[in-house]
């Protein structure tokens, strides 16, 4: 896991559990599942596109939807956009689906 250094007198918000394609992990309120995915991961791709291409945080603030992942079950969610909670399942996305369930 491979996160920021924090400035002086900045602190983390507190520490919660998602769940990443089935694995439990670390996170703290105040992230993005986008900062979560690729602090974890220590790779910016997110999802693969239908032909297999890899995907990732492009533009970090909505607009190009390259980092679509599937959040609570609900698919195509921007990565970038969203902040983490306790107990969030979060699934790369392989083609237009959860990679989980074997894309296209």
């Amino acid at each position: 896991m491979s996160r920021a250094p924090l400035p002086t007198g900045v602190r983390r918000g507190a520490t919660v559990t998602v769940t990443v394609d089935g694995e439990p992990l670390e996170a703290h309120l105040g992230e993005t599942v986008a900062a979560v995915l690729i602090a974890h991961s220590g790779s910016p791709a997110l999802r693969t596109t239908r032909s297999g291409s890899a995907r990732g945080l492009y533009c970090g603030m909505g607009v190009c939807f390259d980092c679509l992942v599937v959040v609570d079950g609900v698919p195509n969610t921007r990565a970038c956009m969203t902040w983490v909670r306790n107990r969030m399942e979060i699934r790369h996305m392989d083609g237009l689906v959860a990679a989980s369930e074997g894309g296209w």
